[in-house]
């Protein structure tokens, strides 16, 4: 059976809507339950959850899926050209699980969170700037009060910036392509998530061990609101280190995750 050689321009473009299919076919099926669970069948239970109380703009539902769109065409046209380099063994990836450990499966996930979330950190700290962005997040911005719609929906400008940090770290780290699924799923889990509006995680989870690292709705939600606050991607150990977290945030969770009738803690 002949190799198939994913150059060839013909090749390359059905790779392309493919990826494309599945990136935004992903984005759709994840944001459309979390939709349909947390706002639609259980909007009863988790309405005293929802952490911005201010209306979205009508028609601001499609304008996210638009930007989520042209945002997803970007991803397919950068994973293409990831396809075409790990087949002239310019990648690290590898397909044989027994290449490297277990223990490396695991480890190499951690890593590119750790990279991509400080790459992210710095990055979009530097789309605040007032000269770039008007030009670059503003689009993003746009959306104060966030829904699971919110998760995609960048300026392509913004959408080639993140698409390129983990083409270039799989130039460098050896990753099996499950891990890299499993990263994919997790980045578009995740932001989902946080972008949801309402805090799905439980009471004291800023307190835990983990929780306290791992960035929620309440936590996002905060910087779409205060713009200056809360620039993580996945965790919270840089707006900590840094000195970025809100500090409205501990208080604003648990106002958000207590039980009715009881105080805030402080």
């Amino acid at each position: 059976m002949d190799t198939i050689d994913f150059t060839q321009p013909w090749t390359f473009a059905q790779t392309a809507l493919y990826f494309f299919l599945g990136i935004f076919g992903r984005y759709v099926l994840i944001a459309a339950l979390f939709h349909y669970l947390f706002k639609v069948k259980y909007e009863a239970y988790f309405q005293p959850r929802e952490v911005n109380q201010r209306p979205r703009r009508q028609g601001q539902h499609w304008r996210e899926i638009g930007f989520s769109f042209i945002t997803a065409l970007i991803f397919a046209f950068v994973g293409t050209g990831m396809v075409v380099a790990w087949q002239k063994g310019y990648t690290q990836i590898y397909t044989d699980f027994h290449e490297y450990s277990t223990f490396w499966f695991i480890v190499s996930i951690l890593i590119i969170l750790f990279c991509h979330e400080t790459y992210y950190y710095w990055l979009h700290r530097w789309m605040h700037h007032p000269k770039v962005y008007k030009w670059v997040h503003k689009a993003h911005h746009d959306s104060i009060t966030t829904s699971a719609w919110t998760s995609f929906s960048f300026h392509p400008i913004e959408s080639i910036l993140q698409a390129i940090v983990l083409p270039v770290l799989l130039f460098i780290i050896p990753l099996h392509y499950v891990a890299i699924g499993i990263i994919l799923l997790i980045m578009t889990t995740t932001s989902v998530i946080n972008h949801l509006n309402t805090e799905l995680y439980p009471r004291d989870f800023h307190r835990h061990w983990f929780g306290k690292w791992w960035i929620g709705a309440t936590h996002h939600s905060l910087h779409h609101s205060q713009f200056k606050y809360n620039y993580g991607l996945y965790f919270t150990f840089w707006d900590k280190w840094i000195g970025t977290e809100s500090p409205d945030f501990k208080k604003l969770f648990e106002k958000k995750t207590r039980k009715e009738g009881e105080s805030v803690k402080v």
